[in-house]
């Protein structure tokens, strides 16, 4: 997981008067723990009182400068939902399911601009902004997480790209269009769902939580409250089977 490894080193300790992408990735930290500081790479007064208040919440000493205990700190959230999951005897969809509500709980949402931010890089490789929308980046990340912990290779592609999901599905003879016989009593937890636009093009995906008879329970990326397919945020939510086909996992 290189971007994950991307995010969580720190390679200077950072203070006032510094700036550079690592006095960005603090700012948007900050911001992510609810000290509010633009993200403009400039370690001026605003971060510096920003860390200091950080610092008095977390217990450490409130100088202001960013070292390894308090940068650790800022990252936490994203180091807890990197860590390896012991999979014991759950099936595979059962541990995506998992990993998926562990990253909710972390409550992982953009920062900075559209497509941006920490978690955003993490899901999309070290990609981010506008051109980047990261749904199926976070479904395939959950996705490689449960795979990784069971030693098993994906069953589809990962990819960034809704289509791109759809079409490694149909080749691997995992995919479930809406109208198949009996879908709905099909789909299971951790399977990956794609909102479908026509046809042949599929525009936003996340993962089922819980199947049940009208609707279904997913954990998705990159909406919000209204279901957007360009959200902000990492959320819960329940959707109808109209419109929707399925990954089998």
């Amino acid at each position: 997981m290189t971007a994950a490894a991307d995010e969580l080193v720190l390679d200077r300790t950072l203070k006032r008067g510094l700036k550079g992408p690592e006095v960005r990735r603090v700012q948007e930290w900050l911001s992510l723990h609810g000290f509010q500081v633009t993200p403009d790479e400039d370690f001026g007064p605003a971060t510096e009182l920003a860390v200091q208040r950080f610092q008095e919440k977390a217990g450490l000493k409130a100088d202001g400068i960013v070292g390894p205990k308090t940068f650790a700190r800022l990252v936490a959230p994203m180091v807890r939902t990197t860590s390896r999951m012991d999979p014991g005897k759950r099936s595979l969809g059962r541990l995506v399911v998992a990993y998926a509500k562990r990253h909710l709980s972390e409550h992982p949402r953009e920062v900075g601009g559209q497509n941006r931010g920490p978690w955003v890089r993490l899901y999309m490789d070290g990609h981010e902004g506008p051109e980047w929308p990261w749904c199926a980046g976070f479904a395939c990340y959950v996705l490689k997480q449960a795979c990784r912990a069971k030693a098993a290779e994906p069953p589809i592609t990962p990819s960034f790209s809704c289509d791109s999901l759809a079409a490694s599905a149909q080749q691997q003879g995992r995919f479930l269009a809406e109208g198949d016989a009996g879908a709905r009593e099909r789909v299971r937890r951790g399977c990956l769902f794609l909102k479908r636009r026509t046809p042949t093009d599929w525009e936003h995906a996340g993962i089922v939580v819980q199947p049940l008879e009208e609707v279904f329970e997913t954990i998705e990326g990159n909406t919000n409250d209204d279901g957007s397919r360009e959200g902000y945020e990492v959320c819960r939510r329940f959707r109808s089977y109209r419109s929707t086909d399925f990954v089998l996992i």
